[in-house]
């Protein structure tokens, strides 16, 4: 799949083009199907904006990824970590062959994102009983676009951990990422993700004399959607870009890092652009997590311990 150069904008003769589920049919839960759409590869495209089609009742989330190459040939293929644990399906791939990256996420109802991005797709279906009547799916999303060149290209940082949570505990899941190329970034919009027991994700740019600023911080089961960062501030090469989950169990078991309903995730997206640059080459900043991992433990000071925690 051809790579799609997204900026920051917000109008210039801008297109609306629909990247669809060719009407599938769902025939498990827990299931992820990756569908492709290749692009012009002598055009350059610059995504400002997406409509979500879709419902929480039909598909868990959307993940749209932009790659060089596909995880398969097919026109529609199983890409799911879901399958993985559940059913060993050898015949399950990845969304992307080569160069995958996190252009927009999508759950819970949230509405109409109207900022950047580019192209690969993924859908999870939480749930199928919808289909079994013969009924199929079309979630998706539209995207907005133009052809004119922009000068703030956009990119996403995918901030997470792996880990587990005790049960009947709060458990603090933690990461943070040094930005080390020469480089500056203007964040401006931040998505949280969690499953059942996330209470708060919050995100900050800690500067190197350890000041943290707030980008951040949300009850993760509100939609999640891409809201504007709370503090205007750049970050460059030095800063760290930092985020934390904050995990009630109220499970008699022990509960991991996954990708089923059963199973937990922490995820901070940070949305940034940089003006006249390209994005940046980290696009994935992920720790081990409890125990293994805190920021006590990486050698950060002045931990906002209880704001990062509190809504």
């Amino acid at each position: 799949m051809a790579f799609i150069n997204a900026y920051y904008v917000r109008c210039n003769s801008v297109n609306k083009y629909a990247l669809l589920m060719p009407n599938v049919r769902p025939n498990r839960e827990e299931l992820y199907l990756c569908t492709p759409v290749k692009v012009d590869p002598s055009k350059n495209y610059y995504l400002t904006g997406f409509e979500p089609n879709a419902t929480m009742a039909t598909a868990h989330h959307i993940l749209l990824y932009g790659c060089r190459k596909p995880g398969s040939s097919k026109p529609v293929w199983d890409c799911g970590e879901m399958v993985h644990g559940i059913n060993d399906n050898k015949d399950t791939m990845v969304p992307c062959a080569e160069d995958s990256q996190i252009l927009y996420a999508w759950a819970r109802d949230a509405p109409t994102l109207i900022l950047p991005e580019g192209v690969g797709f993924k859908v999870h279906y939480a749930h199928i009983t919808q289909f079994q009547d013969g009924r199929t799916d079309d979630s998706g999303v539209f995207l907005y676009y133009t052809l004119n060149p922009l000068n703030k290209l956009a990119g996403v940082l995918l901030l997470g951990t792996s880990g587990i949570i005790p049960p009947r505990r709060t458990t603090y899941m933690e990461t943070a990422c040094m930005i080390k190329e020469n480089k500056t970034i203007h964040p401006i919009a931040y998505r949280t993700h969690t499953h059942s027991l996330g209470k708060v994700v919050s995100g900050y740019v800690v500067k190197p004399d350890y000041t943290w600023i707030e980008l951040g911080k949300r009850d993760p089961l509100t939609p999640q959607m891409f809201y504007p960062v709370h503090n205007k501030v750049s970050a460059s090469q030095g800063d760290q870009i930092a985020a934390r989950c904050t995990m009630q169990s109220t499970r008699d078991s022990w509960t991991y890092i996954g990708a089923t309903k059963n199973d937990e995730m922490c995820n901070f997206y940070l949305m940034y652009y940089v003006e006249n640059d390209k994005p940046l080459s980290m696009k994935y900043c992920f720790t081990a997590g409890p125990p293994r991992y805190y920021w006590k433990d990486a050698g950060l000071f002045n931990i906002p311990t209880i704001e990062a925690s509190s809504l």
